[in-house]
């Protein structure tokens, strides 16, 4: 063999090896970026991605005309109630999730109309993301207008999050009408804000408990003590109740 050929034939052994080195280099310089992509699948990671979307902030963000006693806060809630109960002040159109050590976080929430409100102690069965909404029959011989089936999504008058109450047909549910929030509108079911949805939906469970105080202070209300009774409703709503799913 020439000394010019075994020359060439090192030449080329280099540049192979150099080649592969520079493979390897790149693989290990691009593993970095996938290595953290990984890490989405974690649920809050996951959590915050769903509570983004849609992609447009004003549809997940307090509205500027909602009054500042309707916002989210910490607040002092006395209380015989466990941590993570769920209190529904229905005169105050408040919702309190109770955190312990005297506090609970207070949401400004909508409720039931005149002859729509409800009380009673009952617990989250079922929760759902950008649920669907299916108009029942009674609702549609009332209001022949309405969808036969609305996909989930921000025009749906059940907004980003729905926490089923067991029991009932109500729901705790977001709102694609948040000027409704603090008002009594509804046919039963216990409105949020989008974004007030979301964080509540993120703390609760299926299971949590739900007590939903009367409207007249003078009405009762059963204890946890004597278990989960049946939810008292007003007359009005007993022959309407469906018309009431949001």
């Amino acid at each position: 063999m020439s000394p010019r050929f075994k020359t060439l034939r090192m030449i080329g052994v280099c540049v192979t090896a150099l080649g592969a080195m520079t493979l390897l280099h790149s693989k290990a310089v691009r593993a970095e970026p996938l290595g953290y992509g990984a890490a989405t699948s974690h649920p809050a990671f996951l959590f915050g991605q769903t509570a983004r979307e849609p992609e447009r902030a004003d549809e997940v963000q307090t509205p500027a005309d909602i009054p500042a006693r309707l916002h989210r806060h910490v607040v002092d809630y006395s209380t015989r109630e466990a941590p993570g109960t769920i209190v529904i002040d229905t005169p105050n159109t408040y919702l309190y999730y109770v955190v312990g050590g005297g506090k609970a976080i207070r949401y400004g929430i909508g409720v039931g109309r005149e002859g729509f409100t409800w009380s009673g102690v009952k617990a989250v069965e079922r929760k759902a993301e950008w649920p669907d909404w299916i108009p029942p029959a009674e609702m549609l011989q009332r209001q022949p207008y309405l969808p036969r089936f609305m996909a989930g999504g921000p025009g749906n008058p059940l907004g980003a999050r729905a926490m089923y109450i067991g029991g009932t047909v109500y729901r705790i549910h977001g709102t694609n009408a948040p000027t409704t929030i603090g008002k009594q509108v509804s046919s039963g079911c216990i409105r949020m804000l989008n974004e007030d949805v979301i964080d509540l939906y993120a703390r609760v469970n299926v299971g949590t408990k739900v007590v939903v105080l009367p409207m007249r202070p003078t009405q009762a209300v059963a204890t946890q003590d004597r278990g989960i009774p049946r939810t008292t409703v007003s007359t009005a709503a007993n022959t309407a109740r469906a018309h009431g799913i949001y």
